[in-house]
This record gives C-alpha cells, sequence and structure tokens, in this order.
C-alpha cells in the first residue's frame, strides 16, 4: 500500500457524526472550556478515566470518537463544530440577557419616577423629560452594563 494514499484517505472527510459523539464532546467541553489542543487532552482524560457514561477509548470509538493520529482532523473539525455552537448559543444567550436588563430597567426607572399613571390601553406619561439618564444594569458575569435611557421612554 503506497503511504501518501492511506494518509489521504486517512485524512479525508469524515462521514456525519453521531449523535452521541457530539454530545461526549459537548460533555468534555463544558467541563473545561477550551480549544482544541487543551480539549484533546480532557476528551483522553475523560475517556482514560470512563467520566462520560463510562465509556473507554473502545466504547468512545465504536460511537466514532477514535484518538489515532489520523483520526485527529477528523475529531478536531468536530470539536471546531461544537464549541463554534456553544459559543453562539452563548452569544445568543447574553445578547437577549442584556436586551432583557435594558427593558427591565427602563421599566424601573419609569415606574420610580411615577412616569406610568393609568392602567388602560394608554399611558399617560407624566413627568417626561428628553434629556437621557444613565442607568448601571449588573449582568450575570458580564459585569456592570451602562444603559442609557431617555427618560419617559
Amino acid at each position: 500500500m503506497d503511504r501518501t494514499n492511506a494518509g489521504g484517505r486517512a485524512f479525508a472527510a469524515a462521514p456525519a457524526a453521531d449523535t452521541e459523539a457530539i454530545d461526549f464532546v459537548r460533555f468534555c467541553h463544558r467541563r473545561r472550556r477550551v480549544g482544541w489542543p487543551e480539549l484533546y487532552d480532557e476528551m483522553c482524560a475523560v475517556a482514560g478515566r470512563g467520566l462520560y457514561r463510562g465509556y473507554g477509548a473502545d466504547e468512545l470509538a465504536t460511537i466514532g470518537i477514535r484518538f489515532g493520529l489520523f483520526q485527529m482532523p477528523g475529531l478536531a473539525g468536530l470539536v471546531a463544530q461544537v464549541v463554534a455552537e456553544d459559543v453562539e448559543r452563548r452569544r445568543r444567550s447574553a445578547e437577549a440577557l442584556r436586551t432583557s436588563l435594558a427593558v427591565h430597567a427602563a421599566e424601573l426607572v419609569m415606574t420610580a419616577n411615577g412616569v406610568c399613571a393609568g392602567a388602560g390601553t394608554e399611558t399617560e406619561m407624566v413627568g417626561r423629560t428628553t434629556e437621557p439618564q444613565a442607568l448601571d444594569v449588573a449582568g450575570t458575569d458580564q459585569g456592570a452594563v451602562r444603559v442609557v435611557v431617555a427618560a419617559g421612554v
């Protein structure tokens, strides 16, 4: 067998990953939120200790997780996919949280200033000013977020 041919086949695109393989990578990424080389070490440690559903290297090989040199590019691609999905999910969650906090802060300012009066479909604005007011809104792990809200909005 020609060595270059064997290497070419080994580095070819891997077939679609098993959902259990993706779950394994997610499990390892949640244990240590790191990138490819460090996550490979974490996956090897998890496999060596059987921390993911008691699976060792042999059981992980049956679901498509192999730690050999020629399987590394496919595994790196799977890791990149899972990490990118996680980063995107966390970005969307943080954006939704920031939006929610800004809306909630605006509602608090309006309530604290006695701006909203009436419970009907139309809200009367009392004591409305056009100058923006700055609010400090504390996020969960993002630190303080400074939101500028026009009074009466």
